[in-house]
């Protein structure tokens, strides 16, 4: 079987969105690994240390923000099905749903940095809390640019812009949700749990 582009051509496969955003995505994943890995080494020098310090989260609230992004997630995903059956409508709805549970995730998010720093955890209290607030916040404007690419998605949508044969941008900016949500799922237990 053949793997040309014009093999899957001919099948009628094609790769989902744009590839700039394929290469975007890649970078920014390639950023994030980094700093995955740094946070892995740091915590392998210093065991007692990322033990105590994580200790003073809330795991349960990672599950709830893991949770939130992920339904979010497939609020967009569904949204883009509604697409490609000519459904644009019911795609804005879902599309607005996947806006309304992402905020779900920014509320937490910032209800835990604000619980954080009033018990003086900034990013100077250790090296654990430095990662952390550098690869949490990170991760942070990434979910900001997010929610406003889902935004302007759900206005196109319930504009009509994106139909069956035309939702490459669509899909493109789903694919980069999905990344956001897919780096949050590695970070819960990197952060929050594993010791």
């Amino acid at each position: 079987m053949s793997t040309s582009p014009e093999a899957f051509a001919k099948a009628g496969l094609r790769l989902p969105g744009d590839l700039a955003m394929w290469f975007f995505i890649l970078i920014e994943l390639t950023v994030f690994a980094i700093f995955i890995l740094v946070f892995a080494v740091a915590q392998w020098l210093s065991p007692e240390l990322f033990a105590q310090s994580r200790a003073e989260l809330d795991s349960s609230k990672g599950l709830a923000l893991t949770l939130s992004l992920l339904t979010s997630g497939l609020f967009a995903a569904l949204a883009v099905e509604q697409v490609r059956a000519s459904r644009p409508m019911r795609a804005a709805g879902l599309m607005s749903a996947a806006l309304l549970t992402s905020c779900v995730y920014v509320v937490l998010k910032l209800n835990e940095y604000g619980h954080l720093a009033s018990e003086g955890l900034g990013m100077e209290h250790n090296t654990f809390f430095t990662l952390y607030w550098l690869l949490t916040g990170f991760h942070f404007l990434h979910v900001l640019l997010g929610m406003v690419i889902l935004g302007w998605m759900a206005e196109r949508c319930r504009r009509r812009a994106y139909n069956a044969h035309e939702h490459a941008g669509l899909e493109s900016g789903v694919l980069y949700w999905h990344m956001v949500d897919m780096v949050w799922v590695l970070l819960f237990p990197l952060v929050y749990l594993l010791n």
